[in-house]
């Protein structure tokens, strides 16, 4: 292990950490960082009878380095060296080094702010921006300043901007380790267009096997794509000795284990894997690496406040990352399933998750430290203050957080479960219903993979998967369960882990064993649980397949859904990428339950009712943005009825007013106006709803429905926009119908204000030498003219070149198809006609 690039660094480091409260490690993939580092600082001056934390961000890394550093030790994981996670712990009196993650190095600080008996920090793999390594460090940040000047602190990475997290650290020394990694060769492989990942993925593989030696890793986004990638390989047989071995967060450890660990002699592994083994993990042997060059996330939109599971390009350093894993132990091969020139276009980094996740968890925490202000603690990157302001709205929902926004002792306990507040609630709340087991089936199916995805059932209804959940428990795990079972027995560890954490935080344990309602996949019991979770997801029928949510938010499914007859439902996962969200998984609810368990506020308002298209006034019993109930009825006052009117006609648009031909016809001759002289009135969409209030409003005072709307005489309104003299201009400027020879009145057509429009039979235009003007004679009008039968032959804003070039093209084929017709050879002394021919006067 001296041979290992970290250890040329460790004298350097190690003065520097005796010398400063913090320091900055910069060591290339392959230096030795993740399990050298502990061990070589553990026996400094300053660690002597002390402990220390080192911060992994993926539970399989951080269990993995535990065991190696042991192993170097000649002991087993729970001795000298150990690890906690959530669920998972390898502890003992003896340990001094504790590998932790998932919010674990967070609990430990709000449980004793100053950490008395630590006396260093390590986060590792710091790059990686994880939302609970900012957070840890901006807990230990203040720790250190203010209960714990001895606190030492270790920021590691790989790729990271050394200086700048250097100066958050006060001004910390930035030591620097070459790597020890091996030539790795990098071919772009980009598939056509038209071939799916997992047959790109699974034919990469093939050839390597053939072409390279060794193992080969495999990056893929998620494990859909794993799976399938799997079965396009097994669909053929691969050269003897070859297995698969699939590799992501919800794998049992067994797998996990036996994805990482060298291959027997004579075979070779094709490891599948998300991002999961991008950093930390050394898998033996891999030689080649397959990158598909994508990652899975949760991104959180503050429009909305709802959350997406997207999958995006990784970064530069990404793709570096895992580069390097084909050159641990021997030269390799990268094969990137893109372009050189898509490589160009990655972004340098990866968005750190602090800037595109949802912040309830990180509020909650910062509450539970005394935080009202993320601004008042030290981040690298602070938290984004539109969705932090959700957040905390989210958290008062929840009773987490009082008026103030000071920490509850309901928040406190929702804290001490270790999930996501959401959940944390409805487990709670359905403790106290003694249903506490089905509230931890439906978190658990909510964040795993939808069993029934793939397995027949277009339904986004969820009591269909708790249902499937059900069969498959109540067959041990055997038989057809009606979904996928490793989905399904990924769900049932997910539940039965939720189950024991909430029987260590809940001190009446009895209330949460099985009853018959928890048993029972009671579709309404199901959709209250969730109500707990998502006060702000729960969606009004609205018909059609849409519902409006609690949230204020718009909602829909497809209209052959067995839900979209519900009266109420509640939405736990949407996709929210459109205008309206579409609804995935939902379940119903009754009125009456809602009216129960949560709590309603009376509102006495005007407002606008759409199964009557109808302003009233009276008192409603509001949900969020949602009545449950209307009590008394009263006539609104016309000054009442009229603002809601005009907050209707700006949400719906102009065209719940009656536009007829003669008011759209002045509305585009004001257009043209307003084209053609910047000071006249916008009459746009938008111009005209920006100035309701001065137009139509006027009108408005006898108005209470849809119909009065309709009835309005909008000519007047927008005349009344003009003053005497400007309603002169107009008619002068942008006649409704212009002369033309025939003795003809031509209507302008001013759909185009750019570009009016006068269309006009050939023949009318008899002797006229200039092309008809309007603006006061300085904009032509487009000249369409039209044969006998009123197709246009031409297009022209200059009649005079028409009439002395292209006429006598178009008189040729006009003439030839209608011969009865005036064709003469001089158009410009020829007499105008609107008929066959001229009318000869005697």
């Amino acid at each position: 292990m001296n041979t290992l690039p970290i250890m040329r660094a460790m004298p350097e480091l190690k003065n520097a950490l005796a010398e400063s409260p913090s320091a900055v490690l910069i060591a290339e993939p392959g230096a030795g960082k993740t399990t050298m580092t502990p061990l070589e600082l553990l026996n400094e001056p300053w660690m002597k009878g002390k402990t220390m934390l080192m911060l992994e961000p993926r539970r399989l890394a951080a269990r993995a380095a535990a065991v190696y550093m042991a192993s170097l030790l000649g002991e087993r994981a729970g001795q000298t060296v150990g690890y906690r996670m959530r669920m998972d712990s390898r502890t003992g009196p003896d340990t001094r080094i504790i590998v932790v993650t998932e919010g674990v190095l967070t609990r430990m600080l709000q449980d004793d702010p100053s950490l008395e008996g630590t006396g260093l920090i390590i986060f590792d793999e710091f790059h990686e921006r994880n939302l609970s390594a900012d957070l840890g460090l901006a807990l230990a940040l203040e720790s250190q300043n203010v209960l714990r000047e001895d606190l030492k602190l270790l920021i590691m990475s790989a790729t990271l901007d050394g200086e700048r997290v250097a100066e958050l650290l006060g001004g910390a020394p930035v030591v620097r380790c070459a790597g020890r990694t091996f030539p790795v060769e990098t071919e772009y492989a980009p598939p056509p267009k038209s071939v799916p990942l997992e047959k790109a993925a699974a034919d990469s593989v093939r050839r390597a096997l053939a072409a390279q030696p060794g193992d080969i890793l495999v990056f893929l986004p998620g494990e859909r794509e794993i799976r399938r990638t799997e079965a396009e390989l097994k669909s053929a047989p691969l050269p003897p000795g070859t297995f698969i071995a699939p590799l992501f967060g919800q794998l049992p450890q067994a797998e996990q284990d036996r994805a990482v660990a060298a291959s027997e002699p004579g075979m070779r592994k094709v490891v599948l894997s998300t991002s999961i083994a991008e950093t930390s993990l050394t898998i033996e042997g891999v030689r080649t690496v397959i990158d598909a060059g994508l990652r899975r996330t949760q991104v959180f939109s503050p429009r909305t406040g709802m959350t997406r599971l997207t999958t995006l390009p990784i970064s530069k350093a990404s793709a570096e990352q895992r580069k390097g894993r084909a050159g641990r132990t021997a030269p390799g091969v990268c094969i990137r399933l893109w372009s050189m020139e898509e490589h160009g276009r990655l972004p340098e980094s990866d968005t750190p998750e602090m800037l595109e996740a949802d912040l309830s968890g990180l509020a909650l925490e910062l509450a539970l430290w005394g935080v009202r202000d993320p601004a008042s603690l030290a981040w690298l990157d602070a938290p984004p203050a539109a969705p932090y302001a959700q957040a905390a709205g989210l958290l008062r929902a929840l009773g987490a957080l009082d008026a103030a926004g000071a920490v509850t002792p309901h928040g406190r306990r929702l804290a001490g479960l270790g999930t996501h507040p959401r959940a944390a609630h409805m487990l709670l709340r359905a403790a106290e219903l003694g249903a506490a087991p089905l509230a931890c089936r439906l978190a658990a199916l909510l964040q795993e993979r939808d069993p029934l995805r793939g397995h027949g059932s277009g339904s986004c209804d969820l009591t269909l998967r708790v249902e499937a959940l059900l069969r498959y428990e109540a067959a041990g795990g055997h038989g057809d369960a009606g979904g996928d079972p490793a989905a399904l027995r990924a769900v049932e560890r997910g539940a039965r882990a939720l189950l024991a954490q909430l029987r260590s935080a809940v001190p009446d344990a009895g209330r949460l064993e099985e009853s018959a309602a928890g048993a029972a996949a009671d579709p309404y019991l199901c959709g209250l649980l969730l109500s707990f979770a998502y006060p702000d997801r729960i969606g009004q029928r609205r018909g059609g397949g849409a519902f409006v949510l609690s949230g204020g938010r718009g909602a829909a499914m497809g209209d052959s859904q067995q839900l979209a007859r519900e009266s109420y439902i509640v939405v736990p996962a949407v996709d929210d990428s459109g205008t309206q969200s579409r609804i995935l998984l939902a379940a119903p609810v009754k009125e009456r339950d809602l009216l129960d368990h949560h709590e309603a506020n009376e509102k006495a308002e005007v407002y606008w009712d759409e199964d009557s298209s109808s302003v009233k006034a009276g008192r409603r019993l509001m949900l969020g943005e949602i009545a449950l109930k209307e009590t008394g009825h009263e006539r609104p006052g016309p000054g009442e009825a009229a603002v809601v009117l005009l907050e209707v006609i700006r949400r719906q648009g102009l065209e719940l007013l009656s536009w007829d031909k003669g008011t759209a016809q002045l509305r585009e001759r004001m257009a043209f106006m307003h084209h053609a002289y910047q000071n006249w009135p916008d009459v746009s969409d938008q111009g005209l709803k920006d100035k309701l209030e001065e137009w139509l409003l006027p009108y408005l005072a006898d108005c209470r429905n849809l119909r009065d709307l309709q009835r309005l005489p909008l000519r007047d309104a927008l005349e009344g926009m003009l003053d005497w003299e400007s309603r002169r201009r107009l008619d002068r400027e942008a006649p409704t119908h212009i002369a033309v020879p025939s003795g003809s009145r031509v209507a302008v057509d001013y759909t185009n204000p750019a570009a009016p429009v006068l269309a006009v039979k050939l023949q009318e235009m008899f002797g006229q030498q200039d092309t008809p003007r309007i603006g006061g004679g300085r904009i032509p009008v487009v000249l369409h003219l039209l044969s006998p039968a009123r197709r246009p032959v031409q297009v022209t804003s200059d009649l005079a070149s028409f009439w002395s070039g292209t006429y006598f093209e178009v008189k040729k084929d006009l003439k030839g198809r209608y011969p009865k017709h005036y064709w003469p050879d001089d158009p410009m002394q020829a007499v105008p006609t609107n008929r066959v021919r001229p009318v000869r006067k005697d």
